[in-house]
């Protein structure tokens, strides 16, 4: 069985639970595995082509398991598969958020796939704003992060990319390659900014930089 553009041998198992995965998918979609289990806490396997023809349908399931979320990025951790594979997409802000967009720097990202990412930061500027992950549903915290990083990495075809990334894309970049690491956005969130999404919208969504939210609950902002 080819294995290419990667070249490595297929891993049958893997193979098979893949295969049983996306037997089960209802309407295309599967489950979202949340904080708490174990597999969102190890780092992931590198991808080699142990998936041969079944990386394809697999990152079918996973684009379409992330827009019914709907989130703008899920890594295989997230359904339950220890492999270093991530998909993105972002449309961007809905009309009439023009200036939340520009604040946060987001700019649609178009889909895409990230096989084996690292990245590392550019410049020395960091951005605190309020994200949320699939894994945690219900909560959002402020993140601060790199406003900007260089990202590396392979394509699902196996060709290696290497850019940087400014503003809310290399945001979402961070925080699906932070998950093929182990590490969720709770283990560096302002601990005081935690809220629950009902609480976000009603009190804080008015404001791309969260400064009501750090000056009424108490936390610091870089600026």
């Amino acid at each position: 069985m080819s294995t290419e553009p990667w070249g490595g041998p297929a891993d049958e198992d893997l193979r098979a639970s893949v295969a049983q995965l996306l037997a089960a998918a209802q309407d295309g979609v599967v489950g979202i595995v949340e904080a708490g289990h174990p597999v969102l806490r190890r780092p992931a396997q590198p991808y080699a082509g142990q998936l041969g023809d079944l990386l394809a349908p697999l990152l079918t399931v996973m684009r379409a398991t992330m827009r019914a979320a709907p989130g703008v990025g899920l890594a295989a951790p997230q359904i339950g598969l220890s492999l270093a594979i991530a998909v993105l997409e972002d449309p961007g802000l809905p009309a009439g958020m023009e200036e939340s967009a520009d604040e946060r720097e987001r700019t649609a990202l178009a889909p895409r796939v990230l096989v084996n990412p690292s990245y590392e930061r550019v410049g020395d500027d960091d951005r605190s704003f309020y994200e949320g992950c699939l894994s945690v549903p219900g909560y959002q915290g402020v993140v601060r992060r790199p406003r900007s990083v260089r990202l590396r990495g392979q394509d699902e075809r196996g060709h290696e990319f290497d850019e940087i990334l400014t503003g809310w894309p290399a945001r979402i970049v961070q925080h699906e390659t932070d998950h093929l690491a182990g590490v969720l956005y709770v283990d560096s969130v302002e601990t005081r900014s935690l809220t629950t999404n009902a609480t976000y919208a009603r009190a804080w969504a008015h404001e791309a930089t969260p400064r009501s939210a750090a000056r009424v609950l108490g936390f610091a902002l870089e600026d």
